[in-house]
């Protein structure tokens, strides 16, 4: 059987089977993480990013190719998560804007868009590295082009693109030492091969048991006002109404003006973010139809919400005014005034999340280490912060990129990104935000001062290995450093401190114990007592963390 093109349906198939076999692998591709330890993401980041895709894919209607790429790119960029999850959404987001202008998908059209969606993930990569997720998808790419010339059939094409895509996957722990000495070839890759793996057996007409689920919303967590204020505030415009344009026509920066002009007639709060595919529409209005029926002039609507403020507000009074009477009302950012500067910052844990609270954090995003937040959770949060500068805390090296591509997104305010690798840094971020400055002296300052921190967490590992000439065994505790494992030992106490001797010198004035859900108080001051009889000139700070994985997170300064 020899296939020379494909039209939208068949590739509609392909792109569902590949994601259903990547979420079928997950779990496996989460256990390629280097580092032994009980988070490792990179195949759920990946799955959770091209499902959101997935059902934007599914839930289209005799599709032709350039809503099915529409439905791709759009999907993949707002549910990106972690790293990976990003790369990925950025080699689809190439990928669709070749197949948009066909109608049938040819060898030669499947070769060009490998290759652009090469060239646009490496430019949203700052410092791309070889031996990767990017690395693989330019050996297919590569690949590709060479078979454009020598055949027209398609199936020909895949089984050779995706044995290629093996072979460099292969070669990845040559590129990267740590991935050879782990013993494990790049999670990121294999997740690529078997999105790759999935299209093939679609194409082959392979049936895959595969069913979209709807995606879990994200865990926000506002910073509250009073109930008074809310049931005294009034609503002009009832309907808080939000949906998304699949651009079907140019929408330059007049027609966004015509378009805000129009909103502005019939209501407000509005928002309207778009990039070249999508614009995501938020108005406050008593008529959600005169705002869509402007809207369908510019393309066709998804996701839409519509919301009744009045009925929403009456409940939520009443569901505090119950709270209050047990001594637990909270505030809603939504009733806070606007100010210049707000945070909107990841933790996850009871004592983390109330510490980030008391530093000035509007908005918190649940998550973290164990579950990186998509760019549709920052875009989110970020909505929610009534502020004309939002600075976002990630708090996880895993997460920075997200929240860059949502920082990217979201024109409506000045969004700074604070890059904090770890939550002592995001802490140290706010601790040092002064808030008579600018936006840009904070963020230069923030940034100044995160550099000088140093961050362990203490975890398990969940599989055998060897790290950095570290012998690793399954239940080993470990003390993670910023770039490497400090300590590996069978008892916590002695692992916790021999992290600890590697974190502390001279210039350390302040450590920072933040002890997890699954440590005790007394365990954190055994360890206080440790460090002011080795080290007299540290002070020596204790918290209620309360977060899951991670024993402690300790930093020093």
């Amino acid at each position: 059987m020899e296939i020379n093109s494909i039209n939208a349906a068949v590739f509609a198939k392909m792109f569902l089977a590949g994601a259903g076999n990547l979420e079928a692998k997950k779990d496996w591709i989460n256990e390629l993480n280097v580092f032994p330890v009980p988070d490792g993401d990179t195949g759920t980041n990946m799955s959770m990013t091209i499902l959101s895709a997935a059902r934007e894919v599914d839930a289209l209607v005799n599709p032709d190719m350039k809503s099915l790429a529409k439905a791709i790119s759009s999907g993949s960029l707002r549910g990106a998560r972690g790293n990976s999850g990003v790369i990925l959404s950025q080699l689809f987001r190439g990928f669709s804007k070749v197949i948009a202008e066909y109608d049938a998908i040819t060898v030669d059209v499947m070769a060009r868009a490998m290759e652009k969606s090469v060239e646009t993930a490496y430019k949203a990569v700052m410092k791309p590295k070889e031996g990767t997720i990017l690395t693989v998808a330019k050996g297919a790419a590569k690949k590709g082009r060479e078979l454009a010339d020598t055949t027209n059939d398609l199936l020909v094409f895949m089984e050779a693109v995706i044995k290629e895509a093996e072979r460099v996957l292969s070669k990845t722990p040559d590129m990267l030492p740590v991935l050879k000495q782990a013993g494990v070839v790049d999670s990121g890759g294999q997740g690529l091969v078997e999105v790759l793996k999935g299209g093939l057996m679609a194409l082959q007409g392979k049936k895959l048991n595969f069913t979209i689920e709807t995606g879990n919303k994200p865990n926000l967590t506002a910073v509250t006002s009073s109930i008074d204020a809310q049931a005294n505030q009034e609503i002009k415009f009832a309907y808080c109404t939000q949906f998304l344009i699949m651009l079907e026509k140019p929408f330059n920066n007049k027609k966004e003006k015509e378009f805000k002009t129009h909103l502005e007639g019939i209501g407000d709060s509005i928002v309207v973010v778009a990039d070249d595919e999508i614009v995501k529409v938020h108005v406050h209005t008593n008529d959600p139809g005169l705002a869509m029926q402007k809207a369908l002039t510019y393309g066709s609507l998804t996701t839409i919400i519509i919301e009744n403020m009045k009925l929403e507000r009456d409940e939520k009074i009443s569901a505090l005014k119950e709270k209050e009477m047990q001594g637990q009302a909270e505030e809603t950012v939504d009733s806070q005034p606007e100010k210049d500067m707000g945070f909107v910052s990841v933790s996850i844990g009871e004592g983390l999340n109330e510490i980030f609270k008391g530093l000035g954090v509007d908005y918190i995003i649940e998550g973290g280490q164990t579950m990186n937040p998509s760019t549709e959770d920052v875009l989110k949060a970020i909505e929610h912060v009534n502020a004309k500068t939002v600075f976002v805390l990630p708090n996880n090296k895993n997460i920075i990129l997200a929240a860059n591509q949502a920082a990217s997104i979201f024109e409506e305010k000045n969004v700074i990104v604070i890059p904090t690798k770890t939550i002592p840094q995001g802490i140290t971020a706010l601790v040092n935000f002064i808030e008579e400055q600018t936006p840009e002296e904070n963020e230069e300052r923030m940034n100044q001062e995160i550099s000088l921190v140093k961050t362990g967490q203490v975890t398990y590992a969940v599989r055998d290995t060897e790290i950095d000439d570290k012998e690793i065994h399954q239940g080993d505790y470990m003390g993670l450093g910023d770039k490497t494992i400090l300590s590996v030992g069978r008892d916590k106490k002695q692992t916790t401190q021999e992290m600890i001797d590697e974190m502390v010198d001279e210039d350390t004035g302040i450590v920072s114990i933040y002890y997890g859900e699954e440590a005790t108080e007394e365990e954190a001051e055994e360890l206080s007592c440790y460090i002011t009889e080795k080290y007299p000139h540290v002070e020596v700070e204790i918290h209620q963390g309360g977060q899951p994985i991670y024993y402690y997170i300790i930093s020093a300064e």
